[in-house]
C-alpha cells in the first residue's frame, strides 16, 4: 500500500488518540508536506524534535494497528463490498439466476458479519 495512504488511514482511525500537539505536528508533515524546518520555525521545536515526534506518533498508530487490526478489516470489508457491487453490476449483463446472485451476496455478506 502507498505510504502516504497508509499513514492517512492509520491517522483516520487512530489520531483521536494522539495528544493535539502530536496531531498538529503529524498533520503538518504527512498532510501538509511541510518541511521539518518549516514546521519547526511554525512550532518552536528544533528539527530535531520535529523529526522525532513524526517518527514517534508513526509508530504509535502503528502499535494501535497491530493491536486492534481495524486498518485491516476496514481495507478487507471495502474489498468485499466491491466484489459485491461487481456482482451486482454485472447482473444485467449476464443471464444469470437471480438466486445465483442472492446466494453470492449472501455469502459476501456472511464473510463481512464475520469480521465485523
Amino acid at each position: 500500500m502507498d505510504e502516504i495512504l497508509e499513514q492517512s488511514l492509520l491517522y483516520d482511525f487512530y489520531g483521536e488518540l494522539l495528544t493535539e500537539h502530536q496531531k498538529d505536528v503529524y498533520e503538518q508533515s504527512v498532510f501538509e508536506d511541510l518541511s521539518l524546518s518549516e514546521i519547526a520555525r511554525e512550532t518552536g521545536l528544533s528539527r530535531q524534535g520535529v523529526h522525532d515526534l513524526v517518527k514517534r506518533s508513526r509508530i504509535t498508530l502503528e502499535e494501535y494497528e497491530r493491536k486492534l487490526h481495524l486498518v485491516e478489516k476496514f481495507l478487507s470489508i471495502k474489498k468485499k463490498v466491491e466484489a459485491i457491487e461487481l456482482l451486482l453490476d454485472n447482473y444485467g449483463k449476464t443471464e444469470k439466476d437471480p438466486e445465483e446472485l442472492i446466494r453470492q451476496v449472501r455469502e459476501i455478506s456472511d464473510k463481512i458479519i464475520e469480521e465485523l
